[in-house]
This record gives C-alpha cells, sequence and structure tokens, in this order.
C-alpha cells in the first residue's frame, strides 16, 4: 500500500537583508493512511516550516526550493492554485500552533466553522450549520456558545474551536503544530484525548508536531527527530523510545525526567540550536556532540537504515571507529 504523504529532498529557504536562512535541509518523511507521525525537535528545528510547505503556506519571504511532496502520488509543488484550495481545508487540515491568534477576533465562532465547510462541501446554509453544530458539540462546545466571540472564550476553548475547524470537512491528513503547548497542564491530555478520538473516528493520519516526548508515546505510530531543518532520526515509535540511536535523540532522552529512574540531576544537551543562517560545516550537531569525531566536522553523514525503517544520519553508524557506548 503506498503512503498516504510523501516527502522527498524537501528544501525551504528565507531570504532576508542579512542573507538566506537555511529553515529545511533536504528532508525525507513519509506516513501511511491512519497513521500518526511524530515530528520532533527543539524551537527552530524546521517543524513548523515543514507543515506550512506541506499546505504551501510558506511566507512570502521563503521559498520552497527542492524536493517534492507527494499527497495521494501527485505532486502538491506541481499542483494548480486552484487545486491546493480545494485540498488545503478540506483533504489536509492544520491546527495552528496559537489558538489565540490563529481565531479571527471579529467573527463568530459559528461564522468561522461554517466558512469552511461551504467552502468546501455542497450543501445549503442550515446544512452548514447543523454540520458546524455537530462538529462543535464533538469538541465539547455547547450550542447555545456558538454564537459567541473568541474573546469570550477560555485558551483551552479557543483550541478546541481551532481542531473543530480542522476536522469540519473530515481531512484525510491532520497536520497538528504543538496543538496544546499555549494549554495549562490540566487542559493538554484533555485536548489530546479528544484529537486521538476525533482522529480514530474519521480515520485521518495525523502528523503530530511537538517537542513533548510524553505525547509522542501516547500518541504515535512513528516519530521522526528533527534538528537544525534535518531528519537525523526516524523510526516506529519502539524504534525511537527503546533503541534509541542519534546522539540528539539520547539528549532529549537525557533531558526528561523519568518516574521509572532514579536521577539526581538532569543531563540538558550542552549549547544551542545553530543559527540556520549560519549552520556549521558537516553534521549540524556536531558542535554539541559529545561523541563527535574529526570527519563530523567536515562531512554531512548520510542516512544509515540501522534496523528496518530505522534511519539515522549519523557518522556513528558510518565509521567502523564510532562507539556509543
Amino acid at each position: 500500500m503506498s503512503d498516504l504523504l510523501e516527502i522527498k529532498d524537501l528544501v525551504i529557504r528565507f531570504d532576508t537583508e542579512d542573507g538566506s536562512v537555511h529553515a529545511v535541509n533536504g528532508i525525507d518523511l513519509h506516513i501511511g493512511s491512519g497513521e500518526t507521525l511524530g515530528l520532533v525537535g527543539e524551537t527552530g528545528a524546521g517543524k513548523t516550516t515543514t507543515a506550512l510547505g506541506i499546505l504551501r503556506l510558506v511566507p512570502d519571504s521563503g521559498k520552497i526550493c527542492a524536493g517534492s511532496i507527494s499527497y495521494k502520488n501527485v505532486d502538491i509543488l506541481k499542483m494548480s492554485d486552484k487545486n491546493i484550495l480545494d485540498i488545503r481545508g478540506n483533504e489536509i487540515s492544520m491546527i495552528f500552533q496559537d489558538p489565540m491568534t490563529a481565531l479571527n477576533p471579529v467573527m463568530t465562532i459559528s461564522a468561522q466553522v461554517m466558512e469552511v465547510i461551504e467552502r468546501h462541501q455542497a450543501c445549503t446554509r442550515g446544512e452548514a450549520r447543523a454540520r458546524m453544530i455537530e462538529i462543535l458539540g464533538k469538541v465539547g462546545i455547547r450550542p447555545e456558545r456558538v454564537d459567541e466571540y473568541p474573546h469570550q472564550f477560555s485558551g483551552g476553548m479557543k483550541q478546541r474551536v481551532v481542531i473543530a475547524i480542522a476536522l469540519a470537512c473530515n481531512p484525510k491528513l491532520l497536520l497538528a503544530d504543538e496543538p496544546t503547548t499555549a494549554l495549562d497542564v490540566t487542559i493538554q491530555a484533555q485536548v489530546m484525548r479528544m484529537i486521538n478520538d476525533l482522529k480514530k473516528e474519521f480515520g485521518t493520519s495525523m502528523i503530530l508536531i511537538t517537542h513533548d516526548l510524553g505525547i509522542v508515546a501516547k500518541s504515535c505510530d512513528s516519530v521522526a527527530i528533527m534538528y537544525a531543518g534535518e531528519i537525523v532520526e526516524f523510526g516506529s515509535l519502539e524504534d525511537i523510545f527503546d533503541r534509541t540511536s542519534h546522539p540528539y535523540t539520547k539528549g532529549l532522552f537525557a533531558s526528561m525526567p523519568r518516574l521509572d529512574v532514579e536521577t539526581e540531576r538532569l543531563m540538558p544537551i550542552a549549547g544551542l540550536m545553530p543559527d540556520p543562517m549560519e549552520l556549521p560545516l558537516g553534521c549540524k550537531f556536531h558542535p554539541r556532540c559529545p561523541h563527535r569525531m574529526e570527519i563530523c566536522t567536515t562531512d554531512n553523514p548520510q542516512g544509515t537504515e540501522v534496523n528496518y525503517g530505522h534511519l539515522v544520519k549519523c557518522h556513528l553508524h558510518t565509521t567502523k571507529n564510532g562507539d556509543m557506548d
């Protein structure tokens, strides 16, 4: 069975007065029907830019320079503007990161949900309103509140509205960009449970963008670890959690508190994400890597399959003298 979405060698740049920002640097990804892929990395890794590229919503200062994004075996980057408009919000939807800014403050909640339904589905105004009430009900918003404005809702309720808009047309692929980041801890679990339940109900595939490995563990089938615009490790959930192979991925896990391991002090990754305008030569992670070798400073490693479907971009897996222990 072919993948629902397949990204090959995607490159996205932003041209500024100070120079070129290398946001996404030749990534490969794939996701099958009904699957959930976790896209994990620190702030600035290129996760959101990748999602915006899938929908061809990269800001005007940015440009998709190379690669392909195949949806149902058709390259999105070669589609006409009309065809991508028909897909965007209908077959592929996005839950944007900040619910506080994702909603139009001068439009009622009902109008914003109905706008999507009327754009993509052949229905009367009454049918659109009935569908709007139904989908808002699924995310826990009562019918008597649907004609209120965004400022009348809490942050958690705004996020529920954003989710309702994304799911209004039963999309085949949902791009969820850190959907719980702006919410307090007590609401985060409720929202993720709701997203997963709706995903199962509609048979939707999902790319979950997050830096929270706990959420990934509960929601994802496969995981891609992103660093400085590159996928440095990709595999099944079990590969990433039980057979962790890239030093960056190991560093992410070492930075997390665990209930099953007694640790006096967490071990954060040294240093900071590199400036995307001045990326280092060779492996982009080598300035922060405790296992770096001479080759890491000059040659960018290729992806190596360490197990079936488990890819790692690290010289430790391509050189005989590499030793992770």
